[in-house]
């Protein structure tokens, strides 16, 4: 007989079985790795809303010399994505090793949203079985927070006004030097989060202003207004450089440097046009730098990697208890610098992020070429557009009706979605023109429809089921605002249900 796929798996109730070193809790088998004799320290280190935008990945107007040095000194991975371009959704992700549909935090804490299981294995958790102390600087944004057991918080809460923005580091000193058992530490800062503030106490010292940037190119769009905008996303970045390299001058001073792992991404990309809240590149691409003197020699490597791959890569080094079914790859034999089979296809999702403001599910898979994204709702309009064009971003909406064709088509797409996506990556890496209806890519096509409907079923995707999707639907627009904390979302009853 089959066995049960692992988000189902993940509703069994707790059983508990201990025989010769192996656990069984709720149909996942846990095998115990051996200890290393100097277990490695962890930092991660957490920025939000940003994509690649750094000096060491090629942008020439951002200032980032704390960055650029970590990524020398250690790997520098060239296509690594999050499995959703959400805050929520992508914490959960790195932190349970699961897909959001598998995890279920599908949408924002802020709003509800929750795992489907406080019993679904984390990263915290398995490295605190194995004697690491654990702490979290910044916000966790994953319900239910009782899930995950720090032994230190500090600045529980996302502080977009950047308040006492040296606290920081301040914190991590205290944890780090706290005794000499290994570490796990995530240090989560608010930039490049919006509101995007010119100048936060001093930081950074030469702001920039529109007439020194150019917007990212996967907009397609430019206006003057809009190059205001970038131009203080960048300062936000910029001084997240500064903060970062408080953080490592701590871990320096320290003398703990040289057998700390320290992991630097971004939870997903800028909250601006065709990035955050979709599949596209500028949303789930971000950017990831890994150091660890004792063990990683300086590479840039690319292969597709994802965030995913952290839970089950962390457990191997740490000793913990390998998880199986996880849908993640250990970076373990990229950080000895071998040539490892990899995975040939990546695979991202969208749900929800603000509930009824932007509810439109996607699903999407690329090789190293094509990418096809699925829209759930094809031909329904997708609210999210209007979201997008709120607040600051407003005044340059105007915009899109100046840009080429291909780009004015692009961003109806995104309004009203059709059934499927195809984008050439190579030739159109910033995803203006769809191949679905071209003869020359049909096989290609076929092939990629054939992939996600393979994992989609594979990882028992909730939303294969059209009940499922209208009946969240229906939740996501029966849900008013006064609501959101206290909102009790039903779809972990029945998402799984017979």
């Amino acid at each position: 007989m089959k066995a049960p796929s692992l988000a189902l798996r993940l509703f069994v109730p707790l059983v508990l079985t201990l025989t010769a070193g192996l656990i069984s809790i709720a149909g996942l088998v846990l095998t115990a790795g051996p200890l290393a004799a100097a277990p490695p320290n962890i930092l991660l280190i957490v920025s939000e809303d940003n994509g690649p935008e750094l000096g060491c990945y090629g942008n020439p107007d951002v200032t980032t010399p704390n960055l650029d040095r970590l990524s020398t000194a250690g790997i520098r991975f060239d296509q690594a994505f999050v499995p959703q371009a959400g805050c929520s959704q992508s914490r959960a992700s790195f932190l349970t090793g699961l897909y959001p549909h598998q995890h279920g935090q599908i949408g924002l804490a802020t709003w509800g949203f929750r795992m489907y299981r406080e019993t679904t294995p984390n990263l915290p958790k398995g490295l605190r079985e194995v004697g690491y102390r654990t702490g979290i600087i910044g916000k966790l944004h994953v319900n239910p927070e009782s899930a995950f057991p720090f032994d230190f918080e500090a600045i529980p809460r996302a502080n977009f006004d950047r308040k006492n923005l040296r606290d920081y580091a301040a914190n991590a000193a205290k944890f780090i030097g706290q005794d000499d058992r290994p570490f796990f530490l995530s240090v989560n800062y608010p930039d490049a989060h919006d509101p995007w503030i010119r100048q936060v106490d001093g930081l950074p010292a030469n702001p920039l202003t529109g007439k020194d940037v150019t917007p990212m190119p996967y907009f397609g769009v430019d206006a003057p207004e809009l190059r205001e905008l970038v131009a203080d996303y960048y300062n936000c970045i910029n001084r997240l450089d500064t903060l970062v390299g408080d953080l490592l001058d701590v871990l320096h001073q320290s003398g703990k440097a040289d057998n700390t792992i320290v992991i630097y991404l971004g939870d997903h990309g800028a909250d601006m046009l065709r990035a955050k809240r979709t599949c596209y590149e500028g949303g789930v691409r971000i950017p990831l730098l890994v150091r660890w003197p004792a063990r990683i020699r300086p590479q840039v490597r690319d292969e597709m990697v994802m965030t995913i791959d952290l839970m089950p890569t962390l457990l191997q080094l740490a000793g913990g208890k390998a998880i199986e079914g996880l849908p993640g790859m250990s970076l373990v034999p990229i950080f000895d610098g071998q040539q490892p089979t990899w995975r040939t296809h990546l695979f991202t999702e969208f749900h929800t992020h603000a509930a009824a403001i932007n509810f439109y599910p996607q699903r999407a898979v690329r090789d190293g070429r094509y990418k096809l994204i699925e829209n759930l709702l094809p031909g329904e309009p997708n609210p999210g557009y209007r979201a997008t064009f709120t607040k600051d971003l407003a005044k340059v909406e105007y915009a899109v009706e100046l840009a080429p064709p291909e780009v004015q088509q692009a961003y109806a797409r995104m309004r009203v979605g059709p059934k499927y996506e195809l984008y050439d990556l190579e030739n159109d890496p910033y995803e203006f023109r769809t191949l679905v209806d071209s003869p020359a890519h049909a096989e290609i096509f076929a092939d990629l429809k054939g992939r996600l409907a393979k994992w989609r079923a594979e990882t028992s995707d909730p939303l294969l089921s059209e009940q499922n999707l209208r009946r969240l639907q229906a939740e996501v627009k029966g849900l008013k605002k006064a609501q959101a904390k206290d909102f009790d979302w039903q779809y972990p009853n029945y998402f799984f249900a017979k």
